[in-house]
């Protein structure tokens, strides 16, 4: 059986911004935070790509992975992820062939169908053309052409040509999974967010999977929401802001992340605290003991080739303690 300390293990980070915080503060976290994990022996440091949403400041993605990825040297830094819909692809295989030109062998882009938000922000981001998710995969194509020079195509992405980096499909549910398989890339799925269909997506994904010039055998990282403390009381404690925060989001009223103080007084009721329950079910909570156990659990229901960790957390003190203690149990 494989255990934790034969897999890699990466950081997912949203820049979040708490409450009475800023962006500007949650980007010198987010800087922080990188160099730390790279020391402590992470693999990949990924940003999300969301918008208009009070407490996440990770919206101009390829900006802040050029950023990570001056202020580290080893921790590969990429998108987790780029939401094509939003994008024309020559833009995203510039700013990537940009970004892997400057940093070569160190940049992922990870790309997903989804808006990354609400129709009236991806209305502004797409404009009256509107882009959509219904013709992904033409435009996932468009993108990855632009890495190669083609002397009969009109037009090209100059700083793309020559300058691919791993392309990476992300989802939640099962159509990027099979597209993932099918196209011979690697998959990366949001086991935080929608763990029902976890371990549905990684078998059709395995079950899809064609070897390609990329890679031979399927490969799977699951996203996992982990708050380790020393602990299980203190780290339910830390953690309690995410179920306001996700009720928040569900009611349509998005909010900065709150202190624990602010989400153990909101004023819940049954059915908000059914809710909560039911979207945190998946997320791995506790001490170091509790974590190891829900971290070898989900490895072995998955078989999962690496594990990316997101932690949200109010205090960034308590965000960095949560790596180190991951760490401890996996390096």
């Amino acid at each position: 059986m494989t255990s934790l300390r034969d897999i890699p293990f990466s950081v997912l980070d949203l820049a979040p911004v708490v409450s009475g915080g800023d962006a500007a503060t949650a980007f010198r976290n987010t800087l922080d935070l990188a160099r730390h994990t790279e020391q402590l022996g992470y693999h990949r440091y990924w940003l999300a790509e969301h918008h208009n949403m009070p407490g996440i400041a990770s919206s101009a993605t390829a900006v802040l992975i050029g950023h990570v990825a001056d202020a580290t040297e080893r921790i590969r830094v990429g998108s987790g992820g780029v939401m094509l819909p939003n994008h024309a692809p020559l833009v995203v295989a510039e700013q990537f062939g940009t970004l892997e030109a400057l940093h070569p062998g160190r940049i992922d882009l990870g790309i997903g169908r989804a808006p990354g938000t609400d129709q009236r922000t991806a209305y502004a981001l797409r404009g009256a053309a509107g882009l959509s998710a219904e013709d992904f995969p033409q435009r996932l194509a468009e993108l990855i052409a632009y890495f190669e020079k083609d002397e009969e195509r009109p037009v090209n992405a100059v700083a793309a040509e020559g300058n691919r980096p791993p392309v990476w499909l992300l989802g939640s549910s099962g159509f990027s999974a099979q597209l993932a398989g099918m196209l011979g890339l690697p998959f990366s799925f949001a086991h935080h967010f929608s763990s029902e269909n976890t371990l549905p997506a990684v078998k059709l994904y395995r079950d899809s999977f064609r070897p390609s010039a990329v890679l031979d055998e399927p490969y799977v990282m699951l996203g996992a929401a982990v708050t380790c403390a020393e602990t299980d009381e203190q780290a339910r404690w830390i953690a309690g802001p995410n179920g306001l925060t996700l009720l928040s989001l569900r009611k349509g009223r998005p909010i900065p992340l709150p202190t624990p103080q602010e989400a153990a007084d909101y004023p819940y009721t049954d059915l908000d605290r059914a809710f909560i329950e039911d979207r945190m079910a998946s997320s791995i909570v506790g001490s170091p003991e509790t974590v190891r156990k829900g971290l070898e659990s989900l490895l072995a229901d998955t078989e999962a080739d690496e594990i990316m960790v997101t932690t949200m957390v109010h205090d960034h003190a308590d965000r960095r303690r949560s790596y180190e203690l991951v760490a401890e149990l996996v390096n």
